[in-house]
């Protein structure tokens, strides 16, 4: 029979039995139920080898753009300048539509079976990313990280969509295209129409 609770009192909360029910059984041993690299069994009517494809991309995407998504944060915080509070608010906007290409990309990959990378040091192990210092840069060197960076998943991401429609993974290619690419040459155009050589004034001459 489960113990009953005692009467609380303020020298005897910390030592007072509780219901079974009640007591947190939070003294667990670990256990991994899914090895990362590995494919769950799915009535997804795509083979296994195109999964194990389409996840393995998927992951190089999500690493990637989890380092892009970082990268906007820290230019948010650390930027300076004459653009400041115009950036400031810009690269917060794109790192917002960055989280959820991150949620869409790593649900993808848990859709097909696999499993998402997740955590920092997994994801710095992975992602193609130039690391930036940990210092400020002046913000010509913080946009034109940006820039890279997307360029690099733009890249990949065109790649491994048309892997994945040839393969009949319809679902990876139009994540792929319509979402990962789309958002990303869209934030390509902003931030490099930052970097045009212009002046808000033309002098007479």
């Amino acid at each position: 029979m489960a113990k009953k609770s005692a009467a609380a009192t303020p020298g005897n909360v910390a030592a007072m039995p509780v219901d079974d029910v009640a007591q947190p059984n939070f003294k667990i041993e670990y256990r991994e139920i899914q090895a990362f690299g590995t494919l769950k069994n799915l009535p997804l009517g795509i083979e296994d080898n195109v999964r194990s494809s389409s996840v393995e991309a998927l992951n190089q995407v999500l690493a990637d753009t989890m380092t892009l998504r970082d990268l906007y944060k820290k230019h948010h915080w650390q930027m300076s300048g004459a653009t400041f509070y115009q950036l400031h608010l810009l690269l917060d906007k794109h790192y917002e539509a960055q989280a959820e290409l991150v949620d869409s990309i790593a649900e993808r990959i848990m859709t097909l079976g696999g499993l998402s990378v997740a955590m920092a040091a997994d994801v710095a192990e992975l992602s193609r990313v130039p690391r930036p210092p940990k210092g400020r840069e002046d913000t010509p060197s913080q946009l034109a990280r940006l820039l890279e960076a997307h360029e690099m998943i733009l890249r990949y991401a065109r790649d491994a969509a048309e892997e994945a429609a040839d393969a009949g993974d319809s679902g990876t290619d139009d994540l792929l295209i319509s979402e990962v690419v789309r958002t990303n040459e869209m934030q390509v155009w902003f931030i490099a129409e930052h970097l045009a050589e212009t002046s808000l004034t033309r002098g007479e001459g």
